[in-house]
């Protein structure tokens, strides 16, 4: 009788489970997302049963773990009203409720509120550990109930959180999760990077809500809820300190670290340590220098730490073990052998170039349809031939700095900038509202406590172009206490203070470079954004921009390789550092990417670009100025401000009735000039002799050109160069083959025409020769 008792009940039990299996998959087929203006590739492979699977977590890596992401319920409601008890629909986990991807693609706003609604069930083997609910991001201000409990409230847009759950949990069946989230974007005084209420320009679609994976862990009482691993290059040696909550009295630190010697091998050498734990633990690497981590050779060493248990001299019980990994590498800056100041990577000069890399999806926005997708961005810009992105104004799921460390890309973290308060070029910095202080600093030491451990990561950008900017100086020496390992730039561009490791200018379409200083590198935070929209992959049909348009993939390639070039010199001289280029990819109507906001099209081919990016990683050249500018010391010029003879540029044009005067010409308080003789009409003819020797590299001639506005240069009457628009200060340029081929040893002739229609003005040339020195 027990046995038919038994058998009608595990009928019931499989008769339930059937129906529910049944009930979830006719949920999934139902489920269909929205279709954005774009759609990248990967939107096909999202199965809304089991989006974003891989693990989240993967420099504190544990086996036992559960996924939360998926279908859940949402509601949108008026801010102040209460928890709600019927759900407007289905939205997938972890896209942002505005993305295509969600299901939902609604936006929220600063008066509402997003609910979200899903039950779980704790595996049995888990019975007797602490759960622990994990949120990899949630933007912004977000409140958590299990089982109708409240277990916690979190205030941050772009760092994990994690609340203990245990003590909410029913001890069988299905939980309840609730999650409530409040974002005012432009509205509040939280960081939001690029997100805007009315996007547009440079400002984009915002993220409310779960936007990283969600997921659960059981963790024993006694359990290392953080690692702090600091690479010592200097010495071989790595520290590692062990943050464990609930700590034994008996309690120790075991490590074990498997060395290796390529990337792509396996751990050759063992290291072994001991220790207390949250205390920092030296593990010296050996006598064999540790293989390092760089860019070409992205080599990363395993590390296993364990907490132990047991009298001194017993047997020693294992409470909690975790995976994870480091690189060994330094970052820092120094003098090359020339005295100039460099950054360094592992104690040498490395030139840094690589993509603005905003982190934006048409179908998820801040979240990548796929892990295959978000991999995807770092292989272009790896096969483009880069070593570094900046990115920028946000932070990314953990698995994207994985990436970056496993495949070798240099990264400078932006920290995401406030809303409120920003300021224009060369108007310095604000004072900020206490709260938006508050919540700045708040965020800004959890992306570092939250990153500290990635070796890809070599530069903290607390402020990007005014952008919120205050207490400049103060700021940097906080984020170089906290973390002394990694260089700071104290603002990237426009409003630079005396603070940091390196001076960063932004230059539209550039490039420039500052003067490097005794303890700051030169670097070039931003330039370029060439535009070019591509028909049937741009965000909208029309009134798409670039900071400089193009029509043709031709003409695109051609000013993008000019800009390229132009880089060289200028690592020799002032001593450029590093380049950003704008951007890795188009985003909403911005259309100044390598690549098109969907991916699809690669608009600059790597083939291309990968040879002229190789040139740029030389020792700097060396510079031989063969016809000075007046940058530095007045050159003396031939001059008219009234229309002369039309053959005014040849060689053997006299201009015995011109005026004689020294360079540059302009008005003075046009941004780059150093202006000696005063021009204030429309247009001026400029023409000097110079001597050059037989020694000359024609190949190596660069113009050295400040012009405001169009200016037409010749040498010996044979076109060199025709700059249209302006230039902010003394750019490279290069000069067309016939006009090199017209010069000769002895006796030249450099002739100029600018003409201005608004405006500052400014005209100033000179040439100068580079030459490729080789590694000694």
């Amino acid at each position: 009788m027990r046995s038919v008792r038994l058998s009608r009940r595990l009928c019931l039990l499989l008769a339930g489970f059937w129906v529910s299996t049944c009930l979830h998959a006719a949920v999934y087929a139902e489920w269909k997302p929205k279709q954005a203006p774009l759609m990248t590739r990967w939107a096909k492979d999202v199965d809304p049963a089991r989006p974003l699977p891989e693990y989240p977590r993967p420099q504190l890596v544990r086996q036992a773990w559960q996924n939360l992401n998926g279908l859940w319920n949402y509601a949108i409601r008026p801010k102040n009203d209460a928890q709600p008890t019927n759900f407007d629909g289905d939205i997938l986990v972890p896209f942002p409720v505005e993305s295509a991807l969600s299901g939902v693609m609604q936006s929220v706003g600063a008066d509402k509120r997003l609910w979200y609604r899903r039950s779980f069930e704790i595996p049995a083997q888990w019975s007797g550990q602490n759960v622990l609910l994990h949120f990899g991001a949630v933007d912004w201000e977000t409140s958590v109930w299990v089982n109708g409990k409240s277990v916690g409230l979190h205030r941050g847009g772009y760092d994990p959180f994690t609340f203990d759950i245990t003590d909410a949990l029913k001890s069988t069946g299905p939980q309840e999760l609730i999650v409530d989230v409040w974002d005012p974007t432009t509205r509040g005084s939280q960081p939001v990077g690029k997100q805007h209420d009315r996007p547009e320009g440079i400002w984009y679609t915002p993220t409310t809500g779960i936007w990283q994976t969600v997921w659960l862990e059981p963790v024993p009482r006694s359990f290392i809820r953080g690692l702090k691993i600091t690479p010592q290059v200097d010495t071989n040696s790595v520290v590692v300190e062990a943050q464990v909550t609930g700590q034994p009295a008996d309690g120790k630190i075991a490590i074990d670290i498997g060395l290796r010697n390529t990337a792509a091998g396996q751990p050759v050498r063992t290291i072994t340590a001991t220790g207390a734990p949250n205390q920092p633990i030296v593990v010296s690497l050996g006598t064999e220098p540790a293989a390092l981590w760089s860019p070409d050779a992205p080599v990363l060493h395993d590390l296993t730490v364990k907490l132990l248990t047991g009298p001194a001299g017993g047997t020693a019980t294992v409470v909690d073990a975790v995976g994870s990994y480091f690189g060994q590498r330094k970052s820092s800056i120094g003098p090359d052998e020339n005295g100039v100041t460099r950054i360094l990577l592992n104690n040498k000069p490395l030139f840094q170039f690589g993509p603005l890399d905003q982190g934006f999806w048409p179908d998820g926005l801040y979240t990548a349809p796929t892990d295959e997708a978000l991999k995807s961005d770092i292989e272009i810009t790896k096969q483009y031939g880069f070593n570094m992105a900046r990115k920028h104004v946000k932070v990314e799921p953990a698995r994207w700095y994985y990436w970056c460390d496993k495949l070798g890309l240099l990264v400078w973290q932006d920290m995401p900038s406030s809303a409120d308060g920003h300021i224009a070029p060369g108007r310095g910095e604000g004072t900020r509202p206490e709260e938006t202080v508050r919540n700045f600093e708040r965020e800004l030491k959890a992306l570092i406590d939250t990153h500290r451990n990635v070796p890809s990561i070599v530069m903290w950008v607390p402020f990007n172009e005014g952008w919120g900017q205050f207490d400049t100086v103060r700021i940097a020496k906080l984020v170089k206490d906290y973390d002394p390992t990694r260089l700071v730039n104290c603002a990237s561009g426009w409003n630079d203070f005396p603070a940091g490791d390196v001076h960063d200018i932004h230059v539209y379409p550039g490039p420039a470079s500052p003067k490097p200083e005794t303890h700051r590198a030169a670097v070039l935070g931003e330039y370029g954004g060439l535009g070019l929209p591509l028909p049937g992959h741009t965000w909208q049909n029309q009134k798409n921009w670039g900071y400089r348009s193009f029509t043709s993939v031709g003409d695109l390639t051609a000013a993008y390789l000019q800009l390229t070039n132009r880089l060289r010199p200028l690592v020799g001289s002032p001593g450029l550092s590093a380049a950003v280029y704008t951007q890795t990819t188009d985003v909403e109507i911005e259309v100044n990417g390598l690549l098109t906001y969907d991916r699809a099209v690669a608009k600059l081919k790597p083939e291309v670009l990968a040879p002229a990016h190789r040139r740029v990683y030389g020792p700097p050249p060396r510079l031989i100025e063969r016809v000075p500018t007046s940058q530095t010391m007045a050159q003396e010029w031939k001059f008219t401000f009234d229309k002369p003879a039309d053959n005014w540029f040849e060689a053997a044009f006299d201009d015995t009735g011109w005026k004689a005067g020294p360079g540059g010409f302009g008005t003075r308080g046009t941004p780059g000039s150093q202006v000696r003789t005063e021009w204030k009409s429309n247009d001026v003819w400029i023409r000097r002799s110079f001597t050059l020797d037989e020694k000359l590299n024609r190949e190596h001639l660069q113009l050295v050109l400040h012009h405001d506005e169009d200016a037409e240069v010749y040498l010996n009457g044979v076109l060199a160069v025709k700059a249209a628009g302006y230039t902010s200060d003394y750019q490279w340029f290069d000069i067309a083959p016939a006009a090199r081929q017209a010069l000769k040893a002895g006796r030249n002739t450099l002739a100029i025409h600018c003409r201005q229609t608004g405006g500052g003005q400014y005209i100033d040339a000179g040439l100068i020769e580079f030459e490729e020195t080789t590694v000694k």
